[in-house]
């Protein structure tokens, strides 16, 4: 399936729910409007209620429960609520995926979001948006799953949908992959154009003329991310490193491994995303 037709297929590709519209404008600006932002979710009771769930989730470790999204704003940040509207809009969107488990798929996209995030503190790049996009960096592998689950079916066959060589399979039989097919979720649904370009270019992030140290900051907490799915050793490891990427952003593999999260994603933490 050619990728604007598959970008154009109302069950592949959502549309995005006016309230998240809303919401991802008013998140863009220079200075959010706190209150404005909480009005917002509040008006949507299903948001409401799963940003709360996520809020609460092992993955936050809170010692005292948040009752309200005023509340969520004021102990975890505009940050965390930012990527808490993200993924709350996405996992709501993908609740079921023919051939992905969600919750392995939100396990390992945490853990890129993790990652990425430590990389961006590294090399001065905004750690929010370094998180946000790594959660949602994978999200075109669920549109292409719901949009042709036979194609899919058949890819995943070949090679399990975390493999490191995925994306080079999926450009060889059609042209693109979920990198590209991300970017146009997160155009769709008026994502920051920052986070846009990310998941374009994450598969190429210095080629071409193109310049996205942000895609680069995905494409190395990728390979980390998806090494460990894979359980790579260390001579495999050193074989599979990005070296191209790395000297792009000034990080070898010791420098990479060295953000590895102190606590990698549980399936516990992940339940809630799923």
């Amino acid at each position: 399936m050619e990728l604007n037709k598959l970008l154009a297929t109302p069950t592949a590709l959502p549309s995005i729910p006016r309230v998240v519209a809303l919401l991802m404008s008013e998140l863009d600006r220079e200075e959010p409007d706190l209150r404005k932002v909480s009005q917002l979710i509040n008006t949507d009771p299903g948001l409401t209620a799963r940003v709360l769930q996520l809020a609460n989730s092992a993955f936050f470790q809170l010692s005292q429960r948040i009752g309200g999204v005023s509340e969520a704003l004021a102990i975890l940040g505009l940050t965390h609520v930012r990527s808490l509207v993200t993924a709350a809009s996405i996992s709501g969107a993908f609740r079921a995926v023919p051939g992905i488990s969600m919750q392995q798929f939100w396990r390992y996209s945490l853990d890129v979001a993790k990652i990425s995030r430590s990389l961006g503190g590294v090399v001065h790049l905004n750690q929010g948006t370094a998180f946000t996009s790594g959660l949602i960096h994978a999200v075109g592998e669920l549109v292409m799953h719901m949009g042709m689950p036979e194609q899919m079916a058949h890819v995943n066959t070949t090679l399990p949908v975390l493999d490191l060589r995925r994306a080079r399979l999926e450009h060889r039989l059609f042209g693109y992959s979920y990198a590209e097919v991300g970017a146009g979720l997160a155009r769709a649904w008026q994502f920051p154009q920052q986070i846009v370009d990310a998941l374009q270019h994450q598969q190429a992030p210095f080629e071409n003329e193109v310049y996205e140290p942000l895609a680069g900051v995905i494409h190395l907490a990728t390979w980390r991310a998806r090494a460990r799915e894979s359980q790579l050793d260390d001579k495999e490891l050193a074989v599979t490193f990005p070296d191209v990427v790395g000297l792009a952003l000034d990080l070898d593999i010791d420098a990479v491994l060295q953000q590895d999260p102190i606590d990698w994603t549980s399936r516990f933490e992940a339940g809630p995303f799923s």
